[in-house]
């Protein structure tokens, strides 16, 4: 593995920034779909009375 890192050093970069990238696209995918369902209880307001 290290000879691997030796012959393309730029490769650690490119896999850095593409876990960067997937660990982005979670956080919004997963903050997004919490928003939404919590929208739909609150902004009923058949449910609050």
């Amino acid at each position: 593995m290290s000879d691997l890192f030796d012959e393309y050093p730029m490769l650690i970069f490119a896999l850095e920034s593409v876990l960067a990238l997937a660990l982005l696209i979670f956080i919004v995918v997963w903050t997004a779909s919490g928003k939404k369902k919590n929208q739909n209880r609150s902004n009923d307001p058949a449910k609050r009375r």
